[in-house]
């Protein structure tokens, strides 16, 4: 599948399978996380693997978005070791953990697995549930693993705004403040 058609496919599974996910295909989902690009190239992304009941089972209590999956990804940035931009200070680590995030659910899409995107979780109660660090800064969760046989794609899954809506040259004259529905 070339990644274009990849991008398009991948969809947010809300819905997996008992079937645990093979160590190799974990680690070569990690890997892509481990390769993303980060800026500076400072790699502050720190990812803890959520797999045991009983982390699982703590899970639950930080998030009601866990969908009861077999195991879960916590990416988190490193404030210490993140690229602060010298113009204003801002942190980079969020973007970077965003980064390899994506890049690991893509990974994770082409090899038969599903996840979504969680950032619905109580970062404090994730801090205090898996000890961590206070510099450290939770960012994504992702469930992971087989998506269930009756999963299926959100119905808004296909719905885009058309590339106008999004691409502007050289100004953004015509830009429309706020939409953020691509049916209306």
């Amino acid at each position: 599948m070339n990644f274009l058609q990849l991008a398009k496919e991948r969809y947010s599974v809300r819905k997996f399978s008992d079937r645990k996910v093979e160590r190799d295909k974990l680690d070569m989902i990690l890997e892509a996380g481990r390769v993303s690009p980060t800026a500076v190239n400072y790699q502050p992304q720190r990812i803890l693997v959520i797999e045991s009941p009983e982390n699982l089972e703590k899970l639950k209590s930080c998030t009601v978005y866990h969908f009861h999956a077999p195991m879960a990804l916590l990416v988190c940035y490193d404030s210490t070791a993140s690229w602060k931009r010298s113009y204003d200070q801002k942190d980079m680590g969020m973007v970077d953990a965003s980064i390899v995030t994506t890049h690991m659910m893509l990974q994770a899409a082409d090899l038969g697995l599903g996840t979504t995107w969680v950032g619905h979780f109580d970062p404090e109660a994730i801090r205090t549930a898996f000890q961590i660090p206070d510099f450290l800064t939770p960012v994504a969760l992702l469930p992971l693993g087989y998506p269930r046989e009756d999963c299926r794609p959100h119905p808004l899954h296909g719905k885009r705004f058309d590339i106008e809506h999004e691409v502007f040259f050289d100004s953004f004259d015509g830009i429309e403040k706020g939409k953020s529905d691509p049916e209306s």
